[in-house]
């Protein structure tokens, strides 16, 4: 980024006045980096996603199910993306914590490289996941996740998997279904999703795992809780988001 910076008339200012990256600065003074980026998706006004915090740095949407974050083959216009773009058509797509198109809630965008750079790792999430049956009132789940052979989507637990761990506690049961509060320690894809498979309790609508739709027509997963490093203050934020309604008439 610095080199960069070098490169562009006016990259890096002191009071107006270009600045080396050689020179020497003082208490009081403001340094201006003109960051500018390049990448763009198509925007969509007919979207909407709530914004549940904001600063210069980043922004924490609550995605609904069924909405992908990135474009792909099947979704063109339709994904957090789209409308990332609609609210700043001046900035790069950065979504730093993923979720799955039919999981909801808290995912972080970041609005520069740097901010990108500094929050990648360092968030912590806990979720929501209406499971089949009674599960333990907690416990870990410590089990490698792997690709499933000739598959590109689903993951299973195998031996030669990367190591995968799913910290969770139950928070309600209702005959039919546990609400477990999960903290996964690592990040693999589909974790939740795999590990309570794994133990015999599939998420509540996940058909691709073992769950039943019955109640419910997409996994019972939400991301309820977030907290991460202001990159402008270095304190750390927390945010969170409701249970949707589909997940709580279960219980």
């Amino acid at each position: 980024m610095l080199a960069r910076l070098k490169r562009i008339d006016g990259g890096i200012t002191r009071g107006g006045a270009p600045l080396r990256a050689v020179d020497m600065v003082l208490p009081g003074d403001e340094i201006v980096l003109r960051l500018s980026d390049t990448s763009f998706l198509d925007a969509n006004p007919d979207l909407n996603v709530p914004v549940v915090f904001e600063n210069e740095r980043l922004v924490v949407f609550d995605k609904p199910a069924g909405m992908p974050v990135h474009p792909s083959i099947h979704h063109q216009g339709d994904t957090l993306g789209n409308f990332f773009a609609f609210l700043y058509p001046d900035l790069t797509f950065r979504p730093v914590s993923r979720l799955d198109r039919d999981t909801s809630g808290l995912c972080i965008i970041a609005k520069d490289a740097h901010a990108a750079n500094q929050l990648q790792g360092n968030c912590s999430k806990t979720y929501l996941a209406a499971v089949h049956g009674e599960i333990p009132e907690s416990g870990t789940i410590n089990a490698p996740i792997a690709r499933e052979h000739e598959s590109i989507i689903l993951r299973c637990v195998r031996e030669d998997g990367r190591a995968a761990i799913t910290h969770y506690k139950r928070v309600a049961f209702n005959d039919v279904y546990s609400l477990a509060e999960v903290c996964p320690e690592t990040g693999r894809t589909h974790q939740i999703r795999v590990h309570f498979a794994h133990i015999g309790h599939p998420l509540a609508g996940d058909d691709m795992y073992g769950g039943l739709r019955t109640d419910i027509f997409r996994h019972a997963l939400h991301c309820a809780e977030i907290r991460f490093p202001d990159p402008m203050t270095g304190g750390e934020i927390t945010v969170r988001s409701q249970l949707p309604k589909d997940i709580k008439e279960l219980f």
